[in-house]
């Protein structure tokens, strides 16, 4: 790309109070981007019998709207060369409020999913464009630590709100909602995005000179691959149609990187702070949606919670990211990058394996401290690798280096979630027959695991009394699988430490305590 720093430009020059008024209209699109996922899917059979969609349909809902986001992720870096930061929030954000007004009076399954794509590709282009603007409109000093870490725990909180917030609402009022709470805090974001965000140019040019086939081939290989990983745990992962799916995305992932001018600047991965920071971003990805989707799994399918309670059990992680978000920006002023960033998924791993041993009976109280120790040490695993991976990235190309950055942790927790089903679908059946054979073996052990008095346990010779008790085997072999997910969530939260240790030092984590510099 050419002439790029005359495109994408710093404005650490506008008053504070215009950059954080239009820092904070950004983070309220990335926030209702990110919540516009999860919080949809505790109704998800509300809708389904409202519009007559189809069990076997419904799950597209999600689908379309993960394919799209993922798609637009990585090119906002593109996006920003051609349109700058106003236009392309403003437009973004307009798009997004639009397609979710089109979702509420969606009357079928095909308009709900193109203004579902519309809403994820829009969604989409909001998450990086706040980490780019951490760069491009604060100096690299203590304000733009608190940007940071501002926008890495909203980015976290929305998943974790997602749940409660869409059980009250269908609860309470209608699945249209949903939908329709983007709309005034859209408005609002947009006028101010309008009103404090920095004009820029608009390089018609480039639209021009794009190599449109590289940018065709890697949207092609993110959609292959997340089908794929959507059909995995039910087709299983060495299918036929799973492997191709697998083939083709690794297949045009290849061609659009290859290509003389890609579109997608792959070439910064050769920067070592980015490519590790992309590595660990993935790894937060991966434990962090994985546990988010693994708790309410357990409390709606063994303890049979409605999403309303399920939400208020689990907001628990969501208020301590809160609370320990400061703590954070004073930790990453004197500490080097890769300590805190240990630490952080050390303090996760502990929260992960505190969950590692749920009973059929266990509640809140059981999982209350192990969502306090993930959610104090999220911030930490977000502000220090981000800090790591794009401080001192080039002006021209931080956009570029964002998505690239945010588009592996979403892959990464689209991967968790296909492994987390295929070992809860595997493992359960497993752990069943052995609760089977403990019946006849060990009745008191089993009596204890199925969550019974020992003298209501049957005989394992009376079919018709074992037949009775199979929706609590099934509860308690579907724990034991959850359980396996923790140990297994734990033991790769861990393997940030290997990751940090081949990383060595960086000038990106040294403290930012007395080294205020600026890059312009």
């Amino acid at each position: 790309m050419t002439n790029e720093s005359a495109v994408i430009t710093t404005h650490h020059d506008l008053p504070r109070l215009r950059r954080w008024a239009g820092y904070i209209a950004l983070c309220v699109g990335m926030f209702m981007a990110i919540l516009d996922i999860q919080v949809v899917v505790t109704s998800l059979k509300t809708i389904e019998e409202a519009l007559n969609i189809g069990a076997d349909r419904m799950s597209w809902v999600q689908t379309s709207y993960l394919i799209a986001e993922v798609i637009a992720i990585p090119i906002i870096g593109l996006l920003m060369r051609v349109f700058g930061m106003k236009r392309l929030f403003v437009g973004a954000l307009g798009l997004f409020t639009l397609a979710s007004i089109g979702c509420a009076l969606s009357i079928g399954f095909w308009d709900l999913m193109v203004w579902r794509v519309i809403q994820g590709f829009a969604g989409g282009v909001l998450i990086p464009l706040v980490f780019s603007a951490i760069f491009l409109l604060f100096p690299r000093s203590f304000e733009q630590t608190l940007a940071t870490t501002a926008g890495g725990f909203l980015a976290v909180l929305a998943p974790t709100m997602g749940p409660v917030t869409g059980g009250w609402l269908t609860e309470h009022y209608s699945w249209h909602w949903l939908f329709l709470i983007n709309v005034v805090p859209g408005l609002v974001a947009v006028i101010a995005g309008l009103i404090a965000l920095p004009p820029g140019r608009f390089n018609r040019g480039l639209i021009r000179t794009l190599d449109w086939m590289s940018l065709l081939a890697f949207g092609v290989s993110l959609a292959l691959l997340i089908v794929g990983l959507k059909e995995a745990p039910s087709r299983g992962w060495l299918s036929p149609v799973v492997m191709t799916l697998f083939a083709g995305s690794l297949a045009t992932l290849a061609y659009s990187v290859m290509r003389k001018d890609a579109a997608i600047m792959f070439h910064l991965l050769k920067d070592r702070a980015l490519s590790f920071g992309c590595i660990l971003s993935f790894l937060l990805g991966f434990i962090l949606f994985s546990s988010v989707y693994i708790l309410p799994v357990f409390f709606a399918f063994v303890r049979g919670m409605t999403p309303l309670e399920i939400g208020l059990i689990t907001i628990a992680m969501g208020v301590m990211q809160i609370v320990a978000a400061p703590f954070t920006v004073l930790l990453d002023r004197y500490f080097d990058a890769r300590v805190l960033t240990a630490a952080g998924f050390i303090v996760f791993a502990a929260g992960l394996l505190m969950n590692a041993n749920l009973t059929v009976s266990s509640g809140e109280p059981d999982v209350f401290w192990a969502q306090i120790m993930r959610g104090a040490a999220v911030a930490l695993c977000i502000l220090p690798p981000i800090r790591m991976a794009l401080a001192l990235q080039p002006i021209a190309v931080v956009s570029d280096a964002s998505g690239l950055f945010n588009v592996v942790r979403n892959i990464g927790g689209a991967i968790g979630i296909a492994i987390m089903d295929t070992v809860m679908f595997t493992r359960g059946p497993s752990h069943a027959d052995l609760l089977m054979d403990r019946i006849a073996t060990n009745p008191p052990a089993a009596a204890a695991q199925l969550g019974i008095p020992l003298d209501t346990l049957p005989s394992p010779d009376d079919a018709m009394s074992i037949m009775g008790i199979m929706d609590l085997i099934q509860n308690a072999s579907l724990t034991e699988a959850i359980n396996d997910c923790w140990w297994l969530l734990a033991a790769l939260s861990l393997m940030a430490l290997p990751v940090l240790w081949l990383l060595g030092p960086v000038e990106s984590a040294r403290p930012l305590k007395g080294r205020y510099t600026s890059r312009d």
